[in-house]
C-alpha cells in the first residue's frame, strides 16, 4: 500500500509535561486509521501537530514525500489535509449552507474547480446533501445555531469536504451522537473512503470505530503502545490494561 502520510518520532512538551513522546506511524492511502487512548493520552495533541496547530519539539510530519512539520494550518489545509474539531464552532448566525462559502472560496477549492465551479450556493447544498442533509427541507437554510447536534457534526464534515481533502481527520465525530445518529453517520464515512479520501478517526466510541477502521493505533501517556487491526487491538493485553478493563467491543 502507498504511504500518504508519515509521522516520524514526534514529541511535544508543554513546559515539563510530556504530551507526545517519539510517536511514529505511517498512514496508507485509502484506509481508515483509528487513533484511540484514554483521556489525556495525546490524541488531539497529535492531530494538532499534524495539522499545524502545534509545532512539535522534535520529529517530522511528511505528507506525500513533502515535509510539512511546523507549517501553518492554512497551508496544510491547502495541501489537502482537512480536520474536524471536538468543539465544533460554526458561524452560528449564518444559514447552515452559508458556512461552506468560506472554504469554497479557498485557493484549493478554486484550483480544483477551475472554470466549472458554478454557483457556490448550489455547490454548498450539494456537499451538504452528500453528508445527509435533506436538500428539499428547510434545514440547510436554517441558522446553524438552530441545528440539532447531529446536524452540526454533519455540517463540520461538509465544511471539510469543501476543501477537497485527500486526508480527512475527524476528532471525535461520534461524540454526543445517539446510536441512531452514529448508525447514519457510518455509511457517510465509508462513502468518503470509497470516494478516495483517506480517513484518520480519533474516537472514544470504540464499538463503532472498530467496525469501520482498517487499522488502529493506541496512545497512552503520549506514547504509542499498540498498532494493528481492530481484532488484534481488542485482544492486546496492554491496551486492556490502559483502559482499566473498559469494554472496547
Amino acid at each position: 500500500m502507498k504511504t500518504i502520510l508519515k509521522v516520524s518520532n514526534v514529541s511535544k512538551y508543554f513546559g515539563g509535561v510530556k504530551a507526545l513522546e517519539s510517536v511514529s506511524f505511517d498512514l496508507n492511502e485509502g484506509e481508515i486509521l483509528g487513533i484511540i487512548g484514554p483521556n489525556g493520552s495525546g490524541k488531539t495533541t497529535l492531530v494538532n501537530v499534524i495539522t499545524g496547530f502545534l509545532k512539535p519539539n522534535s520529529g517530522d510530519v511528511i505528507f506525500k514525500n513533502e515535509k510539512i512539520t511546523g507549517l501553518p494550518p492554512y497551508k496544510i489545509a491547502n495541501l489537502g489535509i482537512a480536520r474536524t474539531f471536538q468543539n465544533v464552532r460554526p458561524f452560528y448566525h449564518l444559514p447552515a449552507f452559508k458556512n461552506l462559502i468560506i472554504p469554497l472560496y479557498s485557493s484549493r477549492s478554486r484550483r480544483f474547480a477551475e472554470s466549472k465551479f458554478g454557483d457556490r450556493d448550489h455547490v454548498a447544498l450539494d456537499l451538504m446533501e452528500d453528508v445527509g442533509f435533506e436538500r428539499d427541507s428547510p434545514i440547510p437554510y436554517k441558522a446553524a445555531a438552530a441545528l440539532p447536534h447531529g446536524y452540526i457534526k454533519r455540517l463540520e464534515l461538509a465544511r471539510c469536504l469543501a476543501l477537497k481533502p485527500e486526508i480527512l481527520i475527524t476528532d471525535e465525530i461520534f461524540s454526543g451522537l445517539s446510536a441512531a445518529e452514529v448508525a447514519s453517520m457510518v455509511p457517510i464515512l465509508e462513502k468518503l473512503q470509497m470516494g478516495g479520501i483517506t480517513l484518520v478517526m480519533v474516537e472514544h466510541r470504540l464499538r463503532e470505530l472498530f467496525r469501520i477502521a482498517d487499522r488502529v493505533i493506541v496512545l497512552e501517556y503520549g506514547s504509542k503502545i499498540a498498532e494493528g487491526k481492530p481484532d488484534e487491538i481488542v485482544e492486546n493485553e496492554r491496551v486492556k490494561e490502559a483502559y482499566l478493563g473498559t469494554e472496547v467491543v
